[in-house]
């Protein structure tokens, strides 16, 4: 049990990780990030879809069911805009360091989506990372549209998290995805055909370096992450997923002081943020540990 919990935590982490990553490829793909959202749903919907041919899944689901994941799809491709949005709008530093508000949010979404009362300790991590941000933010309004695109994302993020936590009892995460994907591609295909003039030459006109990264922005950073992180909800509540996102920009930020330094060097006090976040994270994770499952069940805790 304990080495299929540590299994299972090593996993979100590493998850956590490609996502980091995937900041690095919004850089670097030249696109607008609406198009850049399509290409990564559709090349990683059509990766599902021959994954699903060869293993023979089944994902014929209720037409309930299926409204549910097409609302869901909207929301990660809203999700997905905003983020990418933030990158071109600021840089990958403000950017994650924004995402991290996504603890707070979800303090409040699960106990509506779970039934359950808002636990002390939740609204206090949650405290602690917006502290965080702040620190982190600070003298840094120049990149006011990233900061607010960023939090804006960071709560669609939250509610789609929460929201699959609850498809995952019933549905195979692959199955949740592909029709996710589905509805994600519809909703943006539909905004591009009313509001961005169609789908023009120029749409499909990609350089060779963009073609690259937007295929391992599919298949790494979309497709298996994506499949692997709705798994992970079986066993870890959707509130630890999230705050353990968190560390999205330790590992993102990381990776872009290595890659882009110029631009991506910050204060002191960013990193004082950062620090603050890491320490939600740890406190989380040992306070989960630590309080015995009937302590949990008593105040209402979604028991992982």
């Amino acid at each position: 049990m304990q080495n299929a919990k540590l299994k299972n935590y090593l996993h979100l982490h590493f998850l956590i990780f490609i996502a980091g990553f995937t900041a690095i490829l919004g850089e670097l793909i030249t696109i607008g990030s609406i198009p850049l959202v399509w290409y990564r749903m559709v090349m990683a919907g059509l990766l599902m879809f021959g994954y699903i041919k060869l293993s023979k899944l089944k994902i014929k689901v209720d037409k309930r069911s299926m409204l549910k994941f097409f609302a869901a799809g909207v929301i990660i491709a809203l999700h997905w805009i905003t983020f990418f949005e933030a990158i071109k709008q600021s840089n990958i530093s403000i950017t994650l360091a924004m995402f991290s508000t996504g603890a707070f949010f979800a303090s409040f979404i699960e106990p509506i989506f779970y039934k359950r009362r808002i636990i002390w300790y939740e609204i206090l991590f949650g405290i602690i990372v917006i502290i965080g941000v702040f620190l982190i933010t600070h003298g840094e309004l120049k990149y006011i549209n990233g900061i607010i695109l960023g939090v804006v994302s960071a709560l669609l993020s939250s509610l789609f998290a929460v929201i699959n936590g609850t498809f995952i009892k019933k549905h195979s995460a692959t199955v949740i995805s592909f029709y996710e994907f589905i509805s994600g591609v519809a909703f943006i295909t539909l905004f591009i055909w009313l509001f961005n003039g169609g789908f023009d030459k120029e749409f499909f006109m990609l350089s060779i370096s963009d073609w690259v990264y937007l295929f391992i922005l599919a298949s790494v950073c979309t497709a298996y992450a994506f499949i692997g992180s709705v798994k992970v909800m079986k066993f870890i509540s959707p509130y630890t997923v999230v705050l353990s996102y968190n560390l999205e920009p330790v590992y993102g930020i990381a990776l872009a002081l290595i890659l882009f330094p110029e631009t991506e060097t910050m204060g002191p006090q960013f990193y004082y943020g950062a620090a603050l976040v890491l320490l939600a994270v740890l406190l989380d994770g040992i306070l989960k540990n630590v309080i015995s499952y009937s302590d949990r069940k008593r105040i209402g805790h979604k028991i992982q």
